[in-house]
């Protein structure tokens, strides 16, 4: 009988069960996430999420602890080197299960278990970047009074040198082009090429 037995026996003996969430966790620890059942995902949950706290307190009472149910030194290892950095300011929550559809073959439910803090997706920290442009149309220069732009600038200019050549233009005053740009002609250099 199952009275008061909260936990999901996953249709298997206690020494199966036991075998099969150790190995689940050390999977989930040096990979940082596994494909599995939904069944499977939330019993690894509730196995898995006590160790990961012991490891914040990194003493050989609790390596021994968590060895006595994982079992293997290279998880132990990860998980006290690599995992508990990482997770040190979080109080709870540390794995995260995405549903993923049903499998073909028997349509049980399937799903990706992962650690929180190890998926580079979620927890990268997007900057915002703000517009330069507005969407609000300039006046053209023609209705401001200005002198339109010199015939001299050629249709492969890049329109930075454009804007540039034409404000010096009107203003009578030297730029420094962009390269690929080419320069209205002035009097002083006609001058010097003919000598």
């Amino acid at each position: 009988m199952r009275h008061k037995k909260k936990f999901n026996h996953l249709s298997r003996k206690s020494a199966h069960r036991k075998a099969l969430l150790s190995n689940m966790a050390t999977s989930l620890i040096l990979h940082k996430r596994i494909t599995t059942t939904v069944a499977k995902a939330k019993a690894l949950k509730i196995y898995v999420e006590p160790l990961i706290t012991k490891s914040k307190n990194d003493t050989m009472h609790s390596r021994r602890t968590v060895f006595s149910y994982l079992g293997q030194k290279e998880a132990i290892t990860e998980l006290f080197g690599e995992v508990a950095p990482k997770i040190a300011n979080r109080p709870g929550g540390y794995t995260r299960i995405l549903k993923t559809g049903n499998r073909i073959g028997d349509n049980a439910e399937m799903c990706i278990i992962e650690l929180v803090d190890f998926n580079a997706t979620y927890t990268e920290v997007k900057t915002e970047t703000k517009k330069t442009s507005t969407r609000r149309r300039r006046p053209s220069a023609k209705k401001a009074g200005e002198a339109a732009a010199p015939a001299a600038v050629t249709e492969e200019t890049p329109a930075v040198a454009t804007e540039e050549v034409a404000t010096a233009v009107a203003e009578e005053t030297p730029v420094a082009v962009a390269e690929g740009a080419s320069a209205p002609e002035t009097p002083d250099t006609e001058e010097a090429k003919a000598e």
